[in-house]
């Protein structure tokens, strides 16, 4: 799964016109689902998520309070673009993204597992594979001091990064000189038969 969180002052989801959702303060959630994705993936990002530390504490520490912690709110969007690829042309690909049955059913599941995890009024939805406009106010200006408490967050956590390639074996060391039995020091013995030598 990919989601892109920000940290908002408000947010809100539109639909032909009509309010969906609308929270205040908290965070604002996009959320891609790619085909490989299970509910596995969807419990360990609302964990992330809930979990994060985006604010500070009262003395102005930053990065010390989670969305949980400050009593914000969570919107939470579907956003299967969010698995888009630009490698050849100006086209986006989707091919990475999950089809809409299974994307339904993991995020519907980590919609749900948010709320159950929280608490249920304060944690908003929009509405899925639906032309939504969403609106937000951004919680601080941009600015160069991105330590800053008015600093802009915006965060990405993706459950599908490659692994990493396994490092390769040690050489094995000679018992009697402890070093690598590969290296230039190593002293090989042969005989050479009689025939040879004549």
């Amino acid at each position: 799964m990919k989601v892109i969180i920000q940290r908002v002052k408000s947010a809100s989801v539109t639909v032909d016109e009509e309010l969906i959702s609308s929270i205040g303060k908290g965070l604002l959630v996009l959320t891609g689902v790619g085909k490989e994705d299970t509910e596995k993936e969807a419990e360990n990002i609302v964990n992330k998520v809930l979990k994060a530390k985006f604010w500070p504490d009262e003395k102005g520490s930053q990065w010390k309070k989670n969305v949980q912690e400050i009593e914000g709110e969570v919107l939470c969007v579907s956003q299967f673009t969010l698995y888009g690829k630009m490698k050849k042309g100006n086209k986006p690909d989707f091919h990475d993204a999950a089809d809409a049955i299974t994307a339904r059913r993991v995020y519907d599941h980590f919609y749900n597992k948010m709320r159950e995890s929280y608490m249920e009024d304060r944690v908003k939805n929009g509405v899925f594979q639906a032309m939504m406009e969403v609106e937000l106010k951004n919680d601080g200006p941009v600015g160069v001091d991105y330590t800053s408490e008015d600093a802009v967050v915006t965060i990405e956590i993706n459950t599908n990064l490659p692994k990493k390639e396994p490092k390769e074996p040690k050489p094995a060391k000679d018992e009697n000189n402890d070093k690598d039995s590969s290296s230039s020091g190593t002293t090989l013995e042969f005989t050479i038969p009689p025939e040879l030598l004549a």
